[in-house]
Formats: C-alpha cells, sequence, structure tokens
C-alpha cells in the first residue's frame, strides 16, 4: 500500500479545546504510596508494656517452655468398608435376593464416604456403584421369586 492510503486510514484526532482539562504534570500513577504507613511490616510489635494487655510476666530462665502438640484427632473412615460390604452384597444378590440390606447400608456408607473430604473419592465412587448394582440384582430376584409365587398377577 502507498502511504497516502495508510495516512487515510487513521483515524483524525482534533487538538483538545479549552473545556477539557488537561493533566497535571505530576499526575500519580495506580498503587504509587501516598505516604501514611511508614513502619515496615515485618517490624516486631511491643507487647510487653501494652496497655490494654498489661505487663506480661518474663519466663523463668532456668526452666525452659514446652508446649506440646495437641494428638492428631482420629477421622472416621468408611470408604473401604463401603467397598468391602459392596462387594459382598454384589456376590451374595447374584444368589439370592435377600441382601439387598446390604446393599442399602453399603450405599449409606459410600455416600458418607463421598461428603468427607479425606476419604479417596475413587474407592467411594465405586462402592456406590457396586452397592447400587447389587440392590439391582437382589430386586430382581425378590421380583422373579414373587411372580414364581404368583403374587404377581
Amino acid at each position: 500500500m502507498s502511504d497516502d492510503r495508510r495516512r487515510s486510514r487513521r483515524p483524525a484526532v482534533a487538538a483538545p479545546t479549552d473545556d477539557v482539562a488537561s493533566a497535571p504534570e505530576a499526575a500519580r500513577l495506580p498503587g504509587e504510596h501516598r505516604g501514611g504507613f511508614q513502619r515496615e511490616f515485618t517490624q516486631p510489635t511491643p507487647l510487653l508494656s501494652s496497655p490494654e494487655v498489661g505487663p506480661r510476666a518474663e519466663p523463668a530462665a532456668s526452666q525452659p517452655r514446652v508446649e506440646w502438640a495437641p494428638a492428631p484427632e482420629i477421622l472416621p473412615r468408611s470408604g473401604a468398608w463401603a467397598l468391602a460390604l459392596a462387594i459382598v452384597a454384589l456376590l451374595l444378590s447374584l444368589f439370592v435376593g435377600w441382601a439387598f440390606p446390604l446393599g442399602i447400608a453399603a450405599v449409606v456408607m459410600a455416600v458418607l464416604a463421598l461428603r468427607r473430604p479425606w476419604e479417596r473419592r475413587g474407592v467411594a465412587v465405586w462402592a456406590l456403584g457396586l452397592a447400587a448394582l447389587s440392590i439391582l440384582y437382589s430386586a430382581g430376584w425378590l421380583v422373579w421369586a414373587a411372580a414364581q409365587a404368583g403374587l404377581l398377577d
């Protein structure tokens, strides 16, 4: 392209009029320090003679200050138990229909495991899926047994 065509594509900017205020020479930049807090952030805070706390007793120099960390609390785990119960329920439901209470218990335990953030999610999902499958197989056996007994007409 020629230079004339390039110049014609650029927008024409008019000079500012008198009613437009121009920026002052020393305009502040965003985030620029404006004074105020002058103390370093890492400077220690004096607590020994604070008026709201009162004088603080110094620890005895002859005895060291020992603080024991609290024992970690034991968090309940139900994911592995839910998976084991779901496997047992699935194996039993392949042969009999009365294994559905085990499947329901496995579903409850798997849902509890899914709601706990410290449980392994994959184990809980497998437990939930196998427990639901065991309930489905048990329901199939119960429907077949009811049809054979003449309860479903």
